[in-house]
């Protein structure tokens, strides 16, 4: 039933996009799943000097395969991502699913006697996840899931005959906990319904008699308990009084002691020792200033590994759980880890990187050693990536101050290399809002400065993740357009430096920062020379309304309640659309018709507004995606179309 109402709903929403379209588009055609409006074609020198930043290719940690045989990757070959298994170190991929539709995740048994894995996957980007079990004898697959609901966070029991997972299926609003038997998989036990928030497994207790679980309610709060599967008695472990996030991940060996990630009582998120008897909280890593990203644990819960974000880089530590010490680790390149997982027989750690030169591979760290080996090595179009710019951290004050001093914003910027003259300016903005931009392998970002001479800034204004709760909540509800204004201090500071050209400055962003595009482009239209909107918020009202109703709840958490005469009307007074007359500069707006986050009637009703308005805007709407374009043929031609959309509007005078 929740498909047959997604459909209706979807096809309700492109009626009213093609009637809208029949009566407003000058130029409106299809190509492939792709609805374009005022796009033109792209010129072949476009397309041919694009063509190998396309065709790089990374890949990803999936999974360690049992028996010692290698492991599991993501990477994509064709049109979408799917599963590879690698057997040794430089190995051939081999591929093992062969979907339209992208498969990014698995993880397997550890019991011998189920030789699989379960997996997840959704339909053209609309993020209602389904469940799967792959048998790896018999190379076959099978849905285990509902069909309709959202699915996904699958733990394993340490035996590996049980499994829990967390699943929208009891309303299709609620995020419940369920367990399932592997001798009937499909029969899925509510275990954990408990209203509000939406509830996650992070691990089974030595014993498994227990789970540990966190309710999630907003970027800034999070509870976790102990559940005991026996009794289904649920206790807390964190202070509930206290706003803070605690996010328990797993038990030691002795079961006696779990360990956590948590900002309670600190700046930034802390990973920390809970005593289950005395119920003391102990900080383990309260000496580092930035926030732990992620943990993983051994087989044998003594050793544990964690990255922390330190001003946007990833660093990787390794934890001895009997002394709690830890060290840092030096030799891997500097970038992004994350997908790391400890091998299921001995201490070797799996891990995927990404680094501003490489688009990203599979590396396994061996801890007595010291030393890490690279196991799989993407292709990158046979470009030159010693060519590739590599991002430089700044700061600019922006317009408050703290403790006496302007506010710093920092941002990362790309330049071009060996170029002369005033570099033309692209402001990308992440999305979130409690996101962060991290310096990583970008094969537009790259094109835009190797063949464009564009310089690319990335901000991360307040309310970005990564510096602390205080800077974290500086943007919620009635403070929204606080961080719009970081970026109207941004253009003043690319004003202000002799190596910009302050005449050609564009904004770009997706989701979150696809709002922060709108709103600059009404706010701060006089200094911009055009802007790319990305599958980005039109109206915070109707957003709110139209969001999946799973999201509803979190997303005010963070914007603020619609239903609230006063914020409402605050809310309709910065949204982008009800300010069209002031976007006067050219506009290009991107969209997934199936997107479950912003809905595309966001997009729609901005593209509308901006026409009867007699403004000047691009329309690209790809029928088989949702909250971004996850298949290569669809991705491609929004670069070429966004590239072409620059040419044109940024750097022509």
């Amino acid at each position: 039933m929740k498909y047959v109402n997604a459909y209706i709903h979807i096809s309700i929403v492109f009626l009213t996009i093609v009637t809208s379209n029949i009566l407003t588009a000058q130029n409106r055609k299809e190509v492939g799943n792709m609805i374009l409006e005022n796009v033109p074609e792209i010129p072949s020198d476009i397309t041919s000097r694009i063509q190998q930043y396309q065709n790089t290719r990374y890949a990803s940690f999936v999974d360690w395969l049992p028996n010692d045989n290698g492991m599991m990757i993501a990477t994509q070959f064709g049109n979408t991502r799917q599963l590879h298994t690698v057997n040794t170190a430089g190995g051939s991929r081999n591929q093992i699913t062969f979907f339209d539709e992208p498969v990014s995740n698995g993880s397997f048994s550890p019991s011998s006697a189920h030789n699989g894995f379960l997996f997840t996957k959704d339909m053209g980007g609309n993020e209602f996840s389904q469940l799967y079990w792959y048998d790896m004898n018999k190379r076959t697959y099978e849905m285990i899931s509902d069909g309709t609901s959202l699915n996904f966070g699958v733990r394993w029991s340490n035996r590996g005959d049980t499994f829990a997972f967390t699943s929208s299926r009891r309303n299709n609003k609620d995020f419940d906990i369920y367990i399932s038997d592997m001798k009937s998989p499909k029969t899925a036990t509510l275990t954990i319904d408990r209203g509000n928030g939406y509830w996650t497994v992070s691990d089974w207790s030595p014993d498994d008699s227990k789970l540990l679980v966190t309710q999630f309610l907003s970027s800034t709060k999070s509870n976790s308990y102990i559940y005991d599967i026996t009794t289904k008695e649920l206790t807390q472990i964190n202070d509930d009084t206290k706003e803070a996030v605690f996010l328990a991940k797993f038990w030691d060996k002795s079961g006696k002691k779990i360990y956590a990630i948590t900002s309670q009582g600190k700046e930034f998120n802390m990973l920390v020792a809970y005593d289950i008897e005395t119920k003391k909280l102990t900080y383990v890593t309260d000496k580092i200033a930035w926030n732990i990203d992620d943990v993983t644990l051994n087989s044998s819960r003594d050793m544990a590994a964690f990255t922390v974000n330190e001003n946007g880089y990833s660093r990787l530590y390794l934890l001895n759980l009997e002394s709690n010490s830890y060290e840092k680790i030096s030799n891997l390149p500097l970038g992004q880890i994350d997908s790391f997982k400890f091998h299921p027989t001995n201490n070797l750690l799996a891990m995927s990187s990404r680094t501003a030169k490489t688009p990203g591979d599979v590396y396994v760290f061996d801890p007595k050693t010291k030393t890490s080996k690279r196991w799989t090595t993407s292709e990158v179009g046979g470009l030159d990536t010693s060519s590739f710019p590599e991002p430089e951290l700044i700061t600019c004050p922006t317009y408050d101050e703290v403790a006496g001093k302007k506010r710093m914003i920092p941002a990362f910027v790309y330049k071009p290399k060996n170029v002369k003259g005033p570099l033309p300016v692209v402001i990308a903005i992440h999305g979130g809002p409690e996101g962060q931009f991290t310096p990583s392998f970008s094969s537009f970002f790259t094109f835009l400065t190797n063949e464009m001479g564009i310089a690319i800034i990335a901000p991360n204004v307040r309310g970005s993740a990564g510096y602390g709760k205080t800077f974290l909540k500086l943007d919620n509800g009635f403070k929204r357009e606080d961080s719009v204004k970081d970026i109207g201090k941004l253009i003043e500071w690319i004003e202000k430096t002799p190596e910009y050209d302050s005449t050609k400055i564009a904004v770009y962003g997706g989701s979150y920062g696809g709002y922060m595009v709108l709103s600059s482009m009404y706010n701060f239209g006089d200094k911009l020379k055009c802007g790319i909107d990305v599958v980005g918020i039109s109206n915070f009202v109707t957003f709110l309304e139209n969001t999946e109703s799973y999201r509803r709840d979190l997303r005010r958490s963070e914007y603020g309640d619609e239903r609230d005469p006063k914020m409402r009307a605050y809310l309709s007074s910065i949204s982008p659309n009800n300010h069209v007359d002031k976007i006067t500069k050219p506009l290009f707006i991107i969209q997934g018709a199936n997107d479950p986050r912003v809905p595309a009637s966001e997009s729609e009703q901005m593209v509308t507004s901006i026409r009867e308005n007699k403004g000047k805007v691009w329309y690209m709407l790809a029928k088989d995606e949702g909250h971004g374009f996850r298949k290569k043929v669809n991705r491609d031609r929004m670069t070429e179309a966004m590239a072409m959309f620059l040419q044109k509007n940024l750097l022509e005078d």
